[in-house]
């Protein structure tokens, strides 16, 4: 193999990096690759890149000085400290207009500053989120890239060939936006897939718990799913771990422990949206529901206190089994909905002018929550890229209008049964808020101002004016000074 310069450097030869590696190698790019370990390099190079046109080097200087210019060096190694102890060991060899890239699950603040910081050294920061797993890594990922834009036209090229492909093969890969946007991007879509995977326990909860389904049965009825309005990457693999048997022929899914763990996206997700005041309660509480899940020893302590209500439904089998479908749907379009709200509010702080259906169709393939319904979303915001909320375009006004006998029935009914539906319930609590012009926060109004003279408006008084009342006729007419709707 000659030793023709590198199209692209990677840092990091864990499964996710091997794969990105071979993925850009199929499509023609020479890709030079180091690890700190060195032995890594050598076992890659002599096995799966053995006879690709994959470049590997025992040190960064070298690493380095196989990269043609601007040089594109990209991390994949785990986030905090390590990424910034790679770019501090990076920067020395590297000139003006380079580009580092960030592929891990770093939290968007640490892009931000990356991007900051590098920028005043002259080197281009790209925060790239990447979504798919190893297969997606290996055969076509979601990538999120954001920072400085400067870098854009140098990395396209490449992540475009390499990203999942649409129906119409546009490239599930465009550019997001400045600083920490790509990985801000990515953050959101970790924390809506917290919120599909709890919601599709719930949905596997209810037809085990009220229709007593057998796993044949689960199998059969996501695999029907998957061929409609459901249809996505998680309904798929959820139809074939029902089918999946243990080496006793009982099904496996039986014998694995209910404590779920969590690596911190979703949890980042939920931190944002209550620092931006906005109401992701859906992915919230899919955080909760892990939290909850991994108390294990007190609900096992706690079922022995408390029995299960005795409840059985009136309603046919198969026609339940319909409507938990249909509710499931009204409640992944809500945990949508509140994902773009949050990302339109960070997008107006931050200016980052994020493209809402270019984000759709960034998710339609490769990544995790990939599904049909994200093509939804994308003519939604190509039909008005000012669009406030998914909740009010006329395609989802159909939809839901649609699904809500059913949805409030599942409801009812699981909370009747006492099946736990955090998502579920709180998806509908959230709608039926959104859906009402007067809410009864003006008693609550009334009670702050009435404990601590924090003000409120009037409807019969332009908004933006302030009254305090002396509710007791004790106080004073002192208010206070801050308000904060």
């Amino acid at each position: 193999m000659s030793q023709s310069k590198a199209d692209i450097g990677l840092i990091g030869l864990a499964v996710m990096g091997q794969n990105l590696v071979l993925n850009m190698a199929d499509h023609g790019f020479v890709v030079s690759v180091y690890n700190r370990t060195h032995s890594k390099v050598d076992e890659f190079i002599q096995g799966p890149a053995k006879g690709k046109m994959i470049l590997g080097a025992h040190d960064l200087k070298e690493f380095v000085s196989q990269l043609k210019r601007p040089r594109r060096v990209m991390l994949m190694v785990k986030a905090g400290d390590p990424v910034d102890e790679f770019i501090n060991q990076l920067v020395p060899f590297l000139e003006p207009g380079d580009i580092i890239i960030d592929g891990g699950n770093s939290h968007f603040p640490d892009s931000q500053r990356r991007y900051e910081d590098l920028k005043a050294k002259g080197i281009l920061f790209v925060g790239a989120g990447i979504s798919g797993g190893e297969e997606g890594a290996r055969h076509g990922p979601s990538i999120m890239p954001g920072g400085n834009p400067e870098a854009w036209p140098h990395v396209k090229p490449i992540f475009q060939a390499i990203a999942a492909k649409s129906e119409d093969q546009t490239p599930c890969c465009d550019w997001v936006g400045e600083g920490g946007a790509g990985h801000y991007v990515k953050m959101v879509h970790n924390g809506i897939e917290y919120g599909d995977m709890q919601l599709i326990c719930e949905a596997y909860d209810l037809l085990k718990t009220i229709l007593h389904l057998p796993f044949s049965k689960l199998s059969e009825t996501f695999t029907e799913w998957n061929q409609g309005a459901l249809d996505s990457y998680l309904i798929e693999i959820t139809a074939q771990i029902f089918a999946k048997n243990d080496a006793d022929g009982k099904p496996l899914l039986e014998k694995i422990l209910d404590v779920a763990g969590q690596k911190g996206t979703g949890k980042w997700t939920g931190i944002d949206a209550l620092d931006r005041g906005i109401p992701v309660t859906l992915i919230g509480e899919a955080v909760f529901a892990r939290c909850l899940s991994s108390l294990k020893e007190e609900r096992v302590e706690a079922s022995q206190h408390y029995t299960a209500p005795k409840h059985s439904i009136s309603v046919d089998q198969k026609v339940f089994c319909q409507k938990i479908a249909e509710a499931l749907y009204a409640s992944k379009i809500i945990s949508y909905a509140q994902g773009f709200m949050l990302m339109k509010a960070a997008s107006e702080e931050h200016q980052w002018k994020l493209n809402f259906g270019s984000i759709a169709l960034m998710w339609r393939g490769g990544c995790i929550i990939r599904s049909k319904f994200l093509g939804k979303i994308k003519q939604a915001y190509e039909k008005n890229p000012k669009l406030s909320n998914l909740l009010v375009d006329p395609f989802f006004i159909g939809e839901v209008t649609r699904s809500i006998a059913s949805w409030r029935q599942v409801v009812a009914e699981g909370v009747l049964a006492g099946v736990p539906l955090p998502c579920f319930g709180t998806a509908l609590s959230f709608f039926d808020g959104y859906r009402t012009a007067v809410l009864p926060a003006n008693l609550l109004q009334a009670q702050r101002d009435f404990f601590g003279a924090h003000t409120y408006e009037r409807i019969d008084k332009p908004r933006g004016q302030f009254f305090h009342t002396n509710w007791t006729g004790k106080g004073g007419n002192i208010s206070s000074s801050t308000y904060n709707a």
